[in-house]
């Protein structure tokens, strides 16, 4: 692939608004897990109820996802990517004055929820500028902006620390409103986008096997990505007993693996295809996690997490480097669907570490569980490929990579039901 290429194939300023805009939204989203340490023992919390708020944020990211999507294929991406923006400055002024209790932050994470959505806006707003063959790197460096957790895990607890929990909301403040700022003066939306798709299309979408299978498998990597993003402060401080400081340092070289990997993902994805990616993401961070549980000391789990975590990234930039193959001209319902999925996926990692650590006492069996999970996740995958390779379109197979285990169907579906 030659960079002068790519470089003149899209619209750049376009694609460094949308990775600033899901950065700082990313930032915001998953504020709740760094800061989650401070609001335990200012609220008094169970283990379970900790895990819980640190989850829910990533449910309403779920919840808002499909409706950002559909509002970014309608009135387009960059109207939509203003208007989420500045729901968030709202719902983070209101955090930051009006926040008290456990069941205010259990609505204000909700509402951050906002943020989390901003991921089936950005990535079809860069990615839409760009031809087939570039995709899966422009959804990767797009994609990239989850980088935004570093500065939460980063930053958050030292303000914590310094100025109390509650002013971490308004620093965020600051961010939000220049990502505002420069998605309003630089993002376009792409001529080529067309016209917004019709009731029938999605329906068409949500009528196919191929989306949810998507969407579970992103449930995997995303959903594992930003679950450990928002769970793992609470994992270093409380396992391995760092301070609330520490375990934010802790959590912020594990996370930069996932964030910085993303575009290598997408650009990987695009040469051997993301499926073959995915098959040994899924099995190799399966290893990874379960190394975790006999890991015999923070520096050990560490490297294990640091892996792990860069494998994840690696399987989100393959995931959608898969999604336009199959889907070509529906990009932005199925982002919407696939990524309400990640952020599903990332609500039960944390919740469930909570509950196991309320009834045992100790985080082994979830890191098992998780470690199941995904060892299962990748036989499945090996087994959809086996189906795909007979019924997907010739070129969507060859363009994601997918084995060929046998004789193609002569019956094989178009390329998009839309």
């Amino acid at each position: 692939m030659r960079k002068s290429g790519f470089l003149s194939a899209g619209h750049l300023p376009t694609l460094i608004a949308a990775l600033l805009y899901f950065d700082v939204s990313f930032m915001v989203w998953v504020l709740l897990g760094p800061l989650a340490p401070f609001l335990r023992d200012s609220l008094g919390l169970t283990a379970t109820e900790q895990g819980l708020l640190t989850a829910i944020p990533l449910l309403g990211g779920s919840c808002f996802r499909p409706i950002l999507g559909i509002a970014g294929d309608r009135i387009g991406g960059r109207v939509t990517a203003l208007t989420g923006l500045g729901l968030t400055l709202l719902v983070l002024l209101g955090a930051w004055q009006f926040a008290h209790t456990l069941t205010h932050f259990y609505v204000v994470g909700l509402l951050l929820g906002i943020a989390g959505a901003s991921f089936a806006v950005a990535l079809p707003l860069a990615a839409r500028w760009y031809p087939p063959e570039y995709q899966g790197l422009a959804m990767g460096i797009a994609g990239a902006g989850n980088s935004g957790t570093l500065l939460a895990t980063l930053l958050a607890p030292r303000i914590a620390e310094r100025y109390g929990w509650t002013s971490a909301f308004g620093f965020a403040v600051v961010p939000v409103a220049l990502a505002f700022l420069v998605v309003a003066l630089f993002a376009r939306d792409s001529p080529g986008r067309g016209a917004a798709p019709s009731r029938r299309a999605y329906t068409a979408v949500l009528k196919e096997p191929d989306t949810f299978w998507l969407a579970g498998l992103y449930s995997l990597t995303f959903g594992g990505f930003v679950g450990l993003a928002s769970f793992l402060t609470t994992f270093f401080h409380e396992q391995y007993h760092l301070s609330r400081v520490a375990a934010g340092d802790f959590t912020t070289a594990v996370v930069v693996a996932g964030s910085l990997l993303r575009p290598v993902g997408g650009w990987l994805a695009d040469r051997i295809g993301g499926y073959r990616m995915l098959v040994a993401v899924l099995a190799a961070f399966s290893v990874c996690f379960a190394g975790v549980t006999a890991a015999s000391s923070v520096a050990v789990a560490l490297v294990l997490l640091f892996v792990g975590m860069g494998l994840l990234g690696m399987g989100n930039g393959a995931v959608f480097q898969i999604v336009p193959q199959r889907f070509p001209q529906s990009m932005g319902i199925v982002t919407g669907v696939v990524g309400a999925a990640g952020g599903v996926g990332g609500f039960f990692l944390p919740t469930l570490f909570g509950a196991i650590k309320d009834r045992t006492g100790e985080y082994a069996l979830g890191l098992w569980v998780i470690a199941a999970v995904f060892l299962i996740g990748s036989v499945v995958l090996l087994e959809l490929g086996a189906r795909w390779s007979r019924h997907w379109p010739a070129t969507a197979v060859q363009r994601a990579g997918i084995f060929a285990y046998r004789s193609r169907d002569v019956r094989a579906v178009s390329g998009d039901p839309a």
